[in-house]
C-alpha cells in the first residue's frame, strides 16, 4: 500500500499535466499580428534560458510546457494560415510537408508525455533467508553466432552469484551446431535444440519454456556478459512484488558503434542507444511500460504462461510482449544499472540491418496490436506504446524535410503560403524551445543535432521498410544481427552511402540555384527573402547529410577482443623467484592486458601470475600471463590460460565486476553550441583524413 505522500507524488505530474494541456490548448490558438507573436517568442525564450538553469522536475516541466504551448501556436498558424491550393503538384508538395511538421509534432508532445517523470528506480535488497530466493533458468538463444563469441556469455551466467541448485542456463541452439554440443558438455550447462526454427528468436525461447520449470527466467542474448551480481540485484523487485512480470535492465556496449567509430567521437558523444536506456525507459517505467528489449532482463514464468508465451506474430517479440503481459495487467520495472555488456554492430550495413528489424517489428505491432485499441492499459501505457511505435516511421518525414526546399529553389513552389517573415517569426521560436526542452530533457543521454544524423543515415533504407510493413504487417522475416566481426581495412562503403549521397548533389545543386535566386531577386525583397530562407534551410540539410555519409566511411577494426579501459589493483606474481610487485590495469581484454608498474620489471622476466581479488563481488583471479613488451612502467601482457578455470576467471576479472559499466553515462550535459562544433569537426577532420590518404596513394 502506498502512503498519501506517494499516493501526491504519484499524482502530481497528472494534475500539472491535465492543467498544463487545458492552459495550452487555450492560449495556443488565439491569432494576434507578427510583432505581438515575435514579443511573446522571445519574452518565453528568455524564461526558457533562465529555467533550464535550474534543477528540479518543476523546471523541467514548465519548459516543456513553454515548448508545447509555441510548438501549438506554430501549428495552429500552419493549418489556419498557411495553405493555399493551387494546383494538383503544388497542393501534393505542400500536404506532405504539412504530414511531416504534424507527425513531428505528435512526436515531439508524445515524447514530454513519455518522460514528464522518469522513474529513477533502486535496487531492491532481497530477503535475508535464502530459502525465499526463487530459482531462475537463464535462457541464451543462439543461431550463427561464432563460439568464441558465446563462450563468454556462458561462462559469466555459470558464474552468477546465485544458490547453485536454484540456477539453471540453458544454451538454445537453433543452429544446432556440433561444436556448440561439445562446449556445453564442456562446461556443463544445459544444451537445447529442437527440430525447426518456426517463430526465430522467439520459437526458440517458448520452446524452451515449455521444457523448463523455474519460477523465474532470465534472458541474455548471446553476446551479452552478465556481471555476476546480475539476479543479485534484479530479482528483488520480482520477489517484493508478486505483480512484476518483467524487470529490465540496460543494454550497455562496450564496443564502439558505427557512429563512434567512424567519426571519432567516443569520448565526446554518448552512444545513439544511451538516450533509450538512460532516459526513455525511466520515463516507460513511471507509466509502467517498461519495454522488453529481448536481453538483461528477467521475467516471471506465470506470466508468461497467462500470455501464452513470447509473442511471435512480429519480429520484434521482445517488445510485443511486454505489451501483452500488461494488457493482461502485469507490471513492469526498470533499473538503470548497467548489468550486463555486448558488442554493438561493427559496421553502418549491419546498424541498418539491426534497425530494419525494429522499425518493421515496430510498425508490425502498430497495425496488428495497436495499444490505442483494446483493453487493459491505461492511458499513461497507449501514449508510451503509441510513442514508441510512432517513432519508426521517422524515416518518411526525415527525407521530406531533406528534400523539401529543393520545392522552391528547383520548382518555384510555394509550399508554405506565408511571408518569408512570418514564417521565421513561427518556426524559429518552436525550433529553438524544442531544442532547448530536449537538450535539458536528455541532458547527458543525447546530444542536440545528432539525433539528426542518426536518423538520416538510416532514413533511405528503413523508408520502404516501413510503408511495406504498415501496408502488409504480415510480411517479413526475423534477421539475426552478426556480431564479433572484423573490418580488416579502411573503405567507404557505396552502398550504404549512396542515397545520400544523391541526396547531398540535390542539396549542392540547391544551394547554387538559392545563391543565384537571391542575385536575381535582390531588388524584391519578399523573393530574396523566400531564397534566403530556403538556402539557410538547404545549407542545414547538407551538414546533416554530409555527417550521415561520413558515418559510412568505415575504420580499420582488427580486434575481435574489445579493449576495455579499467583501473584495478594487481599484483603480478614472479612464479620462478616468488616476488610479487603491485600494479594497476589501464585496459583488459580477453586477450590481455595493460599496466602500469611502480617501478620496472626485473630484464629476465618472461612469465607472471596476475592476481586480482574482489571481495565485494567474490572474484578471485590467478591467471598466468606472458609478458609482450615493456616500455619503462608500461608493461602489456598476454592471458595464457590453461583450461576453461583460467578463462572463467578472466572472464569474471573483465566483465564480472559490478562497477564494470559504470562509466556508462559520465558524459557531461548537453550544450547545444558545443554539440554543434563536435558534429563539424568531427566531418572536417574525417574528410580531411580520406583528402591525405588519397593524396598518399596516387
Amino acid at each position: 500500500m502506498m502512503s498519501p505522500s506517494e499516493r501526491i507524488g504519484r499524482a502530481t505530474p497528472y494534475i500539472l499535466m491535465l492543467l498544463g494541456i487545458l492552459l495550452v490548448l487555450t492560449a495556443s490558438q488565439a491569432m494576434i499580428s507578427l510583432a505581438a507573436q515575435a514579443y511573446l517568442s522571445i519574452a518565453i525564450l528568455l524564461c526558457t534560458l533562465i529555467i533550464r538553469r535550474r534543477p528540479g522536475h518543476f523546471a523541467r516541466l514548465l519548459m516543456m510546457g513553454l515548448s508545447t504551448f509555441i510548438s501549438l501556436r506554430y501549428i495552429f498558424w500552419r493549418l489556419s494560415y498557411t495553405l493555399e491550393f493551387e494546383n494538383w503538384f503544388q497542393t501534393s508538395l505542400m500536404l506532405t510537408l504539412l504530414f511531416a511538421e504534424v507527425y513531428s509534432w505528435i512526436i515531439l508532445f508524445l515524447g514530454y508525455m513519455q518522460l514528464v517523470w522518469p522513474l529513477n528506480r533502486k535496487e531492491c535488497p532481497l530477503p535475508d533467508d535464502e530459502s525465499l530466493w526463487p530459482s531462475v533458468d537463464v535462457f541464451i538463444p543462439t543461431y550463427n553466432e561464432d563460439l568464441s563469441v558465446v563462450r563468454n556469455t556462458f561462462l559469466a551466467a555459470m558464474a552468477m552469484d546465485w544458490p547453485a541448485d536454484r540456477l539453471h542456463v540453458y544454451l538454445l541452439d537453433d543452429g544446432r551446431r556440433r561444436e556448440f554440443r561439445n562446449f556445453a558438455d564442456e562446461v556443463g550447462v544445459n544444451y537445447v535444440i529442437r527440430a525447426n526454427n518456426q517463430h526465430a528468436k522467439a520459437g526458440n525461447l517458448n520452446y524452451a519454456l515449455a521444457h523448463t520449470s523455474s519460477e523465474l527466467i532470465a534472458v541474455f542474448d548471446c553476446d551479452h556478459i552478465p556481471v555476476k551480481s546480475f539476479l543479485i540485484r534484479t530479482v528483488g523487485w520480482m520477489v517484493q512484488n508478486r505483480d512484476i512480470s518483467l524487470i529490465q535492465t540496460p543494454q550497455h556496449f562496450y564496443s564502439l558503434d558505427p557512429f563512434q567509430r567512424n567519426l571519432d567521437i567516443s569520448e565526446h558523444i554518448p552512444p545513439e542507444s544511451n538516450l533509450f536506456y538512460g532516459l526513455v525507459q525511466p520515463g516507460n517505467d513511471f507509466w509502467n511500460a517498461t519495454l522488453f528489449c529481448g536481453s538483461c532482463a528477467v521475467l516471471r514464468r506465470t506470466a508468461l504462461v497467462s500470455i501464452d508465451g513470447f509473442a511471435v506474430e512480429t519480429v520484434t517479440e521482445d517488445a510485443h510482449t511486454s505489451l501483452r503481459m500488461q494488457r493482461k495487467g502485469w507490471e513492469s520495472a526498470y533499473l538503470r544499472e548497467t548489468l550486463a555488456g555486448g558488442l554493438a554492430t561493427e559496421s553502418l550495413a549491419l546498424h541498418v540491418g539491426q534497425r530494419i528489424r525494429w522499425a518493421r517489428g515496430m510498425v508490425q505491432i502498430f497495425r496488428t496490436d495497436n495499444p490505442l485499441l483494446g483493453r487493459g492499459l491505461s492511458l499513461g501505457q497507449r501514449f508510451c506504446y503509441l510513442s514508441a511505435m510512432l517513432h519508426f516511421f521517422f524515416p518518411i518525414p526525415r527525407i521530406i524535410f531533406l528534400l523539401a526546399p529543393m520545392a522552391f529553389l528547383f520548382f518555384g513552389e510555394n509550399i508554405i503560403y506565408a511571408t518569408p517573415l512570418a514564417v521565421m517569426t513561427y518556426v524559429v521560436p518552436h525550433l529553438l524551445q524544442s531544442v532547448l526542452t530536449q537538450s535539458r530533457m536528455q541532458g547527458r543521454w543525447r546530444y542536440s543535432i545528432w539525433n539528426y544524423v542518426y536518423e538520416t543515415a538510416i532514413a533511405t533504407f528503413l523508408a520502404p521498410v516501413v510503408v511495406a510493413a504498415f501496408f502488409a504487417p504480415r510480411r517479413g522475416t526475423f534477421n539475426v544481427t552478426a556480431k564479433g566481426g572484423l573490418i580488416t581495412k579502411d573503405y567507404l562503403d557505396t552502398r550504404m552511402v549512396r542515397p545520400n549521397i544523391v541526396i547531398g548533389c540535390l542539396l549542392v545543386m540547391a544551394s547554387f540555384f538559392g545563391v543565384q535566386g537571391m542575385i536575381d531577386h535582390r531588388a524584391t525583397p519578399v523573393l530574396f527573402q523566400t531564397y534566403g530562407m530556403n538556402l539557410l534551410w538547404t545549407t542545414a540539410n547538407l551538414l546533416i547529410v554530409l555527417a550521415a555519409v561520413t558515418v559510412g566511411y568505415e575504420r580499420r577494426q582488427v580486434r575481435r577482443a574489445p579493449r576495455i579501459s579499467a583501473q584495478l589493483d594487481i599484483v603480478l606474481r614472479d612464479p620462478e623467484q616468488g616476488k610479487r610487485y603491485p600494479a594497476q590495469t589501464q585496459d583488459l581484454s580477453k586477450g590481455g592486458l595493460s599496466v602500469t608498474m611502480l617501478g620496472p620489471l626485473p630484464q629476465g622476466v618472461q612469465m607472471v601470475e596476475v592476481e586480482y581479488i574482489n571481495k565485494r563481488d567474490k572474484i578471485t583471479t590467478c591467471v598466468p600471463a606472458r609478458i609482450v613488451n615493456q616500455r619503462d612502467v608500461l608493461v602489456r601482457l598476454e592471458w595464457m590460460s590453461r583450461d576453461t578455470q583460467d578463462e572463467t576467471a578472466i572472464i569474471e576479472m573483465i566483465f564480472g565486476r559490478s562497477d564494470a559499466w559504470s562509466q556508462w553515462s559520465n558524459y557531461s550535459n548537453d550544450k547545444p553550441f558545443h554539440s554543434l562544433t563536435i558534429l563539424t569537426r568531427s566531418i572536417a577532420n574525417l574528410l580531411m583524413l580520406v583528402i591525405l590518404r588519397r593524396a598518399r596513394q596516387v
